[in-house]
């Protein structure tokens, strides 16, 4: 990936989260594209009420009077609340409603998976992606649910339905017992399915990490025994099963598990999985991170496929990938520039979604930028036009969205996509831009789920060829600033904010220490008192 991605521009990220949560949670918006959100009172799986978000803009297979209002997904919901917590808005009383609550819904009993599941119901599940029968699926919902309530802890019921999770986790890992190769896992019957499609190693990553945060949760060193499991289950694979993000969570599973329990995965290869994709002909063939300049802009660091139609890159996907693997440098910070360099190209290339910040001639509705004002971003970023405009032909790169392919009556506006733009607060949370422009400060702790952040910790990288000074402004007043990367201090005592040298190409993970604190080495880590400021 280039040192310097060009053209280069950091949007604000946390503005725009602030901006979609305002838009997508009006149920009386005046925006020209309506409201975006409506109510389920149809009380699948629990008895309440519930509500839905469109996937993507007037998706006509949704609404509140189409398919009995009950088509809505749930890694819209939960990626929306999520990250809109992570920026600071109660999702838990917003305009009179508990969402954080309402999403419980999705969490199936009905049908006697007692997971969470991308729809409420078998009922719709055929009419979009992926419910009960694609892996990735029916695993990550876990996920975000896991996050969302270490962001809003104590929610009613939340923890009961953690802990069914977990235990259904727990069997399920038990009857695969280190073989994870299928497309699916029936949660009722605890028997792994083969479809038509590829298979998905991978959802190991998925419930490693789930029932390692589980383990944080509850202490029960059953969902220890498993999380560890399933990570040598992953561990085990001999080439990249990557398909859109259980793996990097994966990853960040396994660092955790090296640095806090002692075990030896190999990160370095796994990473070398997502970064170079999947190459397997039974699994997603050139799913991996796009390395290349599209015209005249470079796109490196976005997710997606490397090989279709030269190349098709997706916002969720790149928005995630960050969830995992910018904590995971507290704990491998061996690969904190590799992360860092990534994230730089990532961040400027993920702004090129947004229909007002890609050029007209480069997307497929520049018409109507203004439709919710350039809040819900475009889907995909094409290396060409698949849908045959003339006016986009020899034009590269290309905005535009899978929508009007998934029905024959889904209008244009559908490559307008909530679902890919929901994520967008893990970017407004984590990002802060310093006074030197590529130089990015990343919130370390921001996605350290279950885990020790008594110290607020941001990775920073240099990408010039000369040394710069960075202006530093600690999170509290008075406090040291120290690197476990070249394990120095950088500054003491700062009040205000420091002056720190950054020498050409190099990254650092900061980690904001009580002045006067004693660090101590023990058994290859350092600390002070009992609280661990770095595993090596």
């Amino acid at each position: 990936m280039p040192d310097m991605p060009q053209p280069y521009e950091l949007l604000d990220w946390k503005e725009k989260a602030r901006q979609f949560d305002e838009y997508v949670f009006d149920f009386d918006s005046t925006l020209p594209a309506g409201p975006m959100i409506w109510l389920d009172n149809n009380k699948r799986n629990l008895p309440q009420q519930t509500f839905g978000l469109f996937t993507a803009v007037h998706d006509v297979r949704q609404g509140a009077d189409v398919n009995n209002g009950e088509f809505h997904e749930s890694l819209n919901s939960l990626a929306a609340i999520l990250g809109a917590g992570l920026i600071g808005i109660d999702k838990t009383n917003q305009n009179g409603y508990n969402f954080v609550k309402m999403i419980q819904n999705y969490f199936n009993t009905d049908n006697g998976w007692n997971i969470m599941m991308n729809n409420t119901t078998p009922e719709v599940a055929l009419l979009g992606g992926g419910y009960g029968r694609d892996w990735w699926y029916d695993v990550f919902p876990n996920v975000l649910f896991y996050n969302i309530c270490d962001v809003f802890p104590d929610v009613d019921n939340a923890q009961n339905i953690q802990r069914m999770i977990a235990e259904q986790f727990c069997k399920a890992d038990s009857v695969l017992n280190g073989n994870y190769d299928y497309s699916y896992f029936d949660y009722a019957q605890m028997k792994g399915m083969i479809n038509q499609i590829p298979l998905q190693q991978d959802a190991a990553g998925g419930h490693g990490y789930v029932l390692y945060a589980a383990y944080k949760q509850f202490g029960d060193k059953r969902y220890l025994e498993h999380a560890k499991s399933a990570i040598e289950a992953l561990d085990n694979q001999t080439e990249s099963r990557f398909y859109e993000v259980l793996l990097p969570i994966g990853v960040y599973t396994a660092a955790r598990l090296n640095a806090e329990e002692g075990t030896d995965y190999d990160v370095a290869k796994m990473l070398d999985w997502v970064f170079e994709g999947t190459k397997s002909e039974n699994g997603r063939t050139g799913w991996g991170i796009i390395v290349d300049r599209w015209g005249k802009y470079d796109v490196s660091g976005l997710q997606g496929s490397i090989t279709d139609g030269g190349g098709y890159a997706f916002l969720m996907n790149s928005i995630k990938m960050a969830m995992p693997l910018v904590p995971m440098v507290k704990y491998e910070p061996e690969f904190a520039r590799a992360i860092a360099k990534w994230m730089l190209n990532n961040v400027n290339a993920s702004r090129l979604f947004f229909p007002d910040k890609i050029p007209d001639a480069n997307q497929w509705l520049p018409a109507m930028q203004g439709y919710t004002n350039s809040v819900v971003a475009y889907e995909g970023l094409r290396y060409a036009d698949d849908l045959q405009s003339p006016r986009l032909e020899g034009v590269h790169p290309v905005a535009l969205g899978d929508g009007p392919k998934w029905h024959k009556d889904n209008p244009k506006e559908s490559m307008f996509s909530l679902y890919s733009t929901a994520p967008v607060g893990i970017f407004g949370a984590m990002i802060q831009k310093t006074n030197v422009e590529k130089v990015l400060k990343l919130n370390c702790n921001v996605t350290d789920f279950y885990s020790d952040r008594t110290y607020p910790t941001f990775l920073l990288y240099n990408p010039y060829n000369e040394s710069v000074k960075v202006e530093y402004t600690p999170v509290r007043e008075g406090t040291a600033l120290f690197d476990i990367i070249s394990k120095t201090y950088l500054a003491r005592s700062v009040v205000g904010r420091a002056d720190i040298e950054m020498p050409a190409g190099q990254a650092c993970v900061i980690v904001e220490l009580p002045s006067g604190g004693e660090i101590e080495k023990v058994d290859n880590k350092l600390l002070i008192g009992e609280e661990i400021i770095s595993y090596k």
